[in-house]
């Protein structure tokens, strides 16, 4: 089959796992023609360059920008207003260009694809984390935040009218929408090699670079800190900031004491699937991430907390366990789901 596969751009889980996907789709005989924005249009132009029956189109995302652990609403409104005329101009010309023909879609999260689909009248399949908030029942506890019914508005006016919704998840809600199959967290073949190995030093990351603040509050604890997400290699005392490394960074995730971050889907998903424990504190503004982490908690991977607080910071970390109680999974419930979902178009 001809896909089109469209991959939001914003961070870079949404970019390795689609890698994972797409080279499943590629080994099936599907030939692809992929569209993504962002920092991961460069990753998966370098990742495919050489691979036959693929193309990979550039084409312009909504950016957030960041002040501290939060996401700055307001400049990131300003910042996308600002490039507006030219991200039409360019998704323009990527429409233009795509003389493609697909005979199907797949959207991770991603709009410009699934509009096509759509305007085209082609099936689309939905492939994401996102989708879990609006097509599954919830306990109270985990939906008591206000901002809940928003988020799920707004996810559920994302994508909608899909031929079928596969969630990647580690946990396991209730489905309440038709046409919906959960399957585990997409993990890079990396991931699936690595052994745990637990170390003594501790794994942070950050989605932005401008949280500066953690830095001093890590350089107070008596662990060594692996920092990623600021971009650039420097040394702070016990705390090592590491420029983006994907083989590094398994190493260091496989061999943490444990791991602080977001509540970013995807290194969550590798986190547990690797059984280290995690604390995550998520974005503010990202109901998301605040899903993800009270379900973490509440199944006993990890901790849930609202900020990067010292003192509850040292205390998970000295009673981190070993391993927690994940039983890891394969990529293999998932590609055969999707398998299943493409012959039925075909």
């Amino acid at each position: 089959m001809k896909l089109l596969y469209g991959v939001v751009g914003e961070g870079m889980g949404h970019a390795t796992r689609s890698r994972v996907v797409i080279e499943h789709l590629l080994t099936e005989g599907h030939t692809l023609r992929v569209v993504v924005s962002g920092r991961a249009f460069g990753f998966l132009q370098k990742t495919f360059a050489s691979r036959a029956n693929i193309e990979v189109d550039e084409i312009a995302g909504l950016h957030m920008a960041y002040e501290g652990n939060a996401v700055a609403v307001g400049r990131s409104i300003v910042e996308n207003l600002g490039k507006a005329p030219s991200s039409i101009l360019r998704n323009i010309a990527a429409y233009v260009r795509l003389d493609f023909d697909p005979d199907a879609v797949i959207s991770d999260f991603e709009s410009w694809a699934f509009f096509y689909g759509l305007n085209h009248m082609k099936p689309v399949i939905s492939l994401d984390n996102m989708q879990i908030i609006n097509r599954c029942e919830h306990p109270d506890e985990i939906t008591s935040d206000p901002d809940f019914k928003l988020a799920k508005a707004a996810v559920k006016v994302k994508l909608p009218g899909a031929r079928h919704y596969l969630i990647t998840t580690f946990f396991r809600p209730p489905v309440r929408k038709e046409r919906t199959t959960l399957v585990p967290p997409i993990l890079r073949p990396e991931i699936l090699a690595a052994r745990r190995e637990p170390g003594t030093h501790v794994l942070v990351y950050q989605t932005g670079t401008s949280n500066e603040a953690l830095i001093p509050l890590l350089q107070s604890l008596p662990w060594e800190f692996r920092l990623y997400g600021m971009r650039r290699n420097e040394q702070r005392g016990n705390v090592r900031l590491c420029d983006f490394s994907e083989a590094g960074f398994i190493e260091d995730l496989r061999t943490a004491k444990a791991v602080v971050a977001g509540g970013g889907f995807s290194l969550m998903g590798e986190a547990v699937h690797l059984q280290v424990p995690m604390y995550a504190v998520p974005l503010d503004g990202q109901y998301e991430q605040v899903l993800n982490a009270r379900y973490l908690a509440m199944l006993g991977y990890g901790r849930f907390a609202a900020t990067f607080d010292r003192d509850a910071i040292a205390e998970f970390v000295e009673s981190a366990p070993e391993a927690t109680a994940y039983i890891p999974r394969d990529n293999a419930e998932l590609f055969t789901v999707l398998n299943a979902c493409l012959s039925h178009l075909s």
